[in-house]
């Protein structure tokens, strides 16, 4: 293949979703040469916001909560104070039933009954009586949630769809992702909530109101993307096909887009492209145990259903999960309830989320055949009638969510502890890294990757963002 002669920029960020972008933006801030890297047409990666013939609608819904005033002061920054305050209400539909999520004591009794509310709340406190004589580690999701919350309550309300969203079974799903998303939650917790609002506003997971841009998630993304573009450059449609390195460093990475093939190198560089395809595409190739460890670590992927209607509005929702095996999605939101610049007037929109691997049917089945599921399956649900849908969209998203089986951290660790060999190279966001994060984690390891090689171009001592810690090595 013909290459024409390096092109060279200060740093080259792999990726433009919201940590690749946050990268970019501050190192052009700071008077950085920035090249911006992305394979789809738009920027955004998960957080993009779509637009379908006047609707606007985000690849499952994406809320955006930090605890740093900082960050919050940035992102109204960059959408010039274009940003809304949304209240939550989530529900759980669990056997034709809609269940505050997360759980309320008045909810429960209501729905339950008083004689498994009882049940419930017995076999929780029997848990934590024996988790004081019985020392049992606890090593997955299944582990945890029965810890936490009682046996009862992990095969009413966890089991189902946890194994629905993840698609494997919950004693193998590692306790690191759930102990991160629910942080500080328990069964005790939900009850204390139901009597003081106090609780939920420290535990994220149970935060009642939420930032929301008016056009969608995307519009950070978007808006970051012009002030890069003001001094840097964001290519997209732009596919990364290899990433050369030499003595401990990388030098450059090989580019196709409609062009050609383009070589750029670099002082620096930032990723943000999945763990796994960086060590795919490493030239020369690491070791067997690093591409192993690759192979051996997945991802699950997403493909969004969204059905637009004739029709006012469907709930008052801003999520509904959706557990029963039966039903073949697993999540359901109303991008209007976050938005009403989301749909046209007089009009609404259902997103619905199939979590899958790209072997599944729902994966491979048509467009049209997805479509007419989903229609199918929201009437049977009472949502929609047949002659209130206008128009659908249909979208694959792979590497979604990294899958955390219990034995991935040994995986990510053996791959992270190669990298670092690579000064010049950080890890940043949720692919990059493979880490469950949230829009706002994912623009705070951006911006941390930012800082540290800002801080290295000034002299100071090498710093890496933190990912790992310190100990692990290759098996």
């Amino acid at each position: 293949m013909d290459v024409l002669n390096p092109l060279f920029k200060d740093v080259v960020i792999l990726g433009g979703g919201p940590s690749g972008l946050s990268a970019g933006h501050v190192l052009s801030k700071s008077g950085s040469n920035v090249l911006v890297i992305e394979r789809q047409s738009r920027v955004g990666g998960l957080a993009k916001t779509i637009q379908h013939h006047g609707f606007r609608f985000d690849l499952g819904g994406h809320r955006f909560i930090t605890d740093s005033k900082q960050l919050e002061a940035l992102v109204r920054e960059i959408l010039e104070g274009e940003l809304l305050l949304v209240e939550r209400s989530s529900k759980i539909l669990h056997d034709g039933r809609l269940y505050d999520y997360p759980l309320s004591i008045h909810n429960a009794l209501s729905r339950l009954g008083l004689r498994t509310s009882i049940r419930l709340v017995a076999d929780y406190i029997s848990e934590q009586i024996r988790k004081h004589f019985t020392k049992t580690p606890i090593i997955s999701l299944e582990d945890w949630v029965v810890r936490h919350f009682g046996r009862s309550m992990f095969d009413l309300f966890f089991r189902e769809y946890s194994e629905k969203v993840w698609g494997v079974p919950c004693d193998r799903i590692a306790k690191e992702w759930v102990a991160t998303r629910i942080k500080g939650l328990s069964l005790w917790v939900a009850i204390r909530e139901a009597f003081s609002r106090a609780e939920s506003r420290r535990l994220r997971t149970l935060a009642n109101q939420f930032l929301y841009p008016p056009l969608g998630i995307g519009q950070i993304c978007d808006n970051l993307q012009v002030r890069i573009d003001r001094t840097g450059q964001v290519m997209t449609d732009s596919r990364v096909i290899s990433i050369n390195h030499a003595d401990n460093e990388i030098q450059s990475v090989m580019v196709q887009d409609a062009g050609g093939i383009h070589e750029y190198s670099a002082s620096e560089f930032i990723s943000s492209i999945p763990l796994t395809v960086v060590v795919q595409l490493l030239n020369p190739r690491p070791p067997a145990e690093v591409r192993q460890a690759a192979a051996s670590l997945r991802f699950r992927d997403l493909v969004v259903v969204t059905v637009m209607l004739d029709r006012e509005r469907v709930t008052d929702q801003t999520w509904m999960y959706v557990p029963d095996p039966a039903v073949p999605f697993g999540r359901i939101h109303e991008p209007k309830n976050w938005s009403p610049r989301m749909a046209p007037a007089g009009k609404t929109h259902l997103v619905v989320e199939y979590f899958c691997f790209k072997e599944d049917d729902v994966w491979t089945a048509t467009d049209t055949a997805l479509a007419q599921r989903t229609i199918s399956e929201l009437g049977k649900l009472g949502m929609i009638e047949p002659e209130e849908v206008i128009d659908s969209a249909v979208l694959r998203i792979p590497n979604a969510y990294p899958l955390f089986e219990v034995d991935y951290i040994e995986k990510q660790q053996c791959i992270v502890e190669y990298l670092d060999r690579f000064p010049n190279l950080e890890l940043v966001g949720r692919g990059g890294q493979f880490e469950y994060y949230n829009t706002d984690h994912a623009m705070e390891s951006g911006i941390a990757a930012a800082e540290a090689i800002m801080a290295r171009n000034n002299g100071a001592p090498a710093v890496r963002t933190p990912i790992l810690e310190a100990g692990w090595v290759c098996p």
